[in-house]
């Protein structure tokens, strides 16, 4: 865990507030060829481990290029706005170990989808200066209207206080339920959107997502064994 990581909620807060200004909200998508992480996490409270993956994937493809994990200690208790301090130390590392540069990073949860402007996506990107975006399973506190049944269909994803738009319902696969697509860091919604089809040949979640969530459980099933 970094020296200066905060341990309190007061001290997290401050460190978002601090780096919300540098979150860069737009900018291009991926070349077609190019290289994407997807990184997840898995915990055991009880045993106070947090295992972290991050799979690269050919975007071209979806082959898998290169996989790492890194194992530590729960660095924060849990306090919903607040899960990329639990995340970020174990995620950091395993990303240090690719031997490749990705040139996107997909989070599984939230970036500008946040009540302060940074969730894990976005403060992953600010920490590292990676380009990333987060797709989420949940809406969180925001709201949205149902998008078109159709593969690609989208709406956007509201704070029901502003009213700004933080982000995208998009449905991936027609009959299923959509996910929830923020910007990041460095890249722009539509552009955060489109990656996220590319990404989704197959199933409601990108593959980049599906394969680090199965990596990182495995990895945690042999580090408590």
């Amino acid at each position: 865990m970094p020296a200066d990581w905060p341990t309190t909620e007061a001290e997290a807060l401050a460190v978002q507030q601090r780096l919300r200004g540098l979150v860069e909200p737009s900018g291009p998508g991926p070349a077609p060829d190019a290289l994407i992480a997807g990184v997840d996490v898995a915990y055991d409270d009880d045993r106070d481990v947090v295992v972290a993956a991050a799979v690269l994937l050919s975007l071209s493809t979806l082959a898998v290029v290169e996989e790492t994990t890194a194992t530590g200690r729960i660095s924060f208790p849990y306090v919903p706005g607040l899960l990329a301090f639990r995340e970020l130390p174990t995620v950091l590392d395993a990303l240090a170990d690719l031997r490749h540069t990705p040139d996107l990073v997909v989070c599984d949860g939230y970036g500008l989808a946040h009540p302060r402007r940074l969730g894990l996506a976005s403060h992953l990107g600010v920490l590292t200066g990676l380009r990333t975006l987060g797709v989420a399973k949940t809406p969180f506190t925001f709201v949205f209207d149902q998008p078109g049944p159709e593969r690609g269909a989208t709406a956007p994803l509201l704070d029901p206080e502003t009213g700004e738009q933080v982000g995208a319902a998009l449905r991936t696969r027609e009959g299923t339920k959509p996910v929830f697509v923020s910007v990041g860091h460095r890249i722009g919604l539509a552009e955060s959107v489109a990656t996220t089809l590319n990404l989704t040949a197959g199933y409601r979640q990108p593959e980049t997502t599906r394969r680090a969530d199965s990596l990182c459980r495995r990895a945690l099933a042999a580090a408590v064994s």
